[in-house]
């Protein structure tokens, strides 16, 4: 017994499969059991293929709106210097606000490495800077000559506006001298 709904979705009521098949039969459609964890279970009488469609089309539709899944990488390097750093974190401020999770991956390359501390303090004030709209998800763990943290959105963060990107870019410049080649750790012993 399956309780039915003819093509037009009106309900025919509780039937023998049977006399439900012959009712799609003599519709030229097929039955198609929509609804299989009710008692008595419920079927249609509908274009099948037409059904699957409707089906993709609406799960297409639930991961559009899905953003948590989506990832965003930023590569930094222990010697970065200030501007560079600010468009790293202006980017990284973006995708948390948007609701994208972002991994920092920090790349040393040769004599580098025998500096762990510049990395680990670049990666601390990364954090602080990020604290009003991201948390840490995964603390920094080393694989490698690679340092990679994981940062996740927090809910109701706000969207920078553009008057403080603007202000920050102004601030970029003034820092930028030049003859450059003053890195974020200069900045830091500075500002300590």
């Amino acid at each position: 017994m399956v309780r039915t709904i003819d093509k037009d979705g009106k309900q025919v009521g509780i039937i023998p499969i049977d006399h439900a098949l012959s009712l799609a039969r003599a519709s030229m459609l097929d039955l198609v059991e929509v609804s299989p964890n009710a008692d008595p279970p419920v079927c249609r009488v509908m274009d099948f293929g037409k059904f699957q469609y409707q089906q993709m089309k609406k799960d297409r539709q639930g991961r559009k709106k899905q953003v948590s899944g989506k990832l965003k990488e930023i590569k930094l390097r222990p010697r970065i210097e200030i501007h560079d750093y600010n468009v790293k974190l202006r980017h990284s401020h973006d995708f948390l606000t948007k609701g994208y999770k972002v991994r920092i991956r920090l790349v040393y390359r040769g004599r580098e490495l025998a500096h762990e501390e510049l990395g680990r303090n670049l990666l601390k004030r990364f954090e602080m800077d990020l604290k009003d709209v991201g948390h840490v998800e995964t603390p920094a763990r080393t694989f490698g000559k690679n340092v990679i943290m994981l940062f996740g959105p927090l809910k109701g963060a706000k969207p920078r506006t553009g008057a403080e990107t603007k202000k920050e870019d102004a601030d970029a410049k003034v820092e930028n001298k030049p003859l450059g080649g003053e890195t974020i750790q200069a900045d830091q012993a500075r500002q300590g």
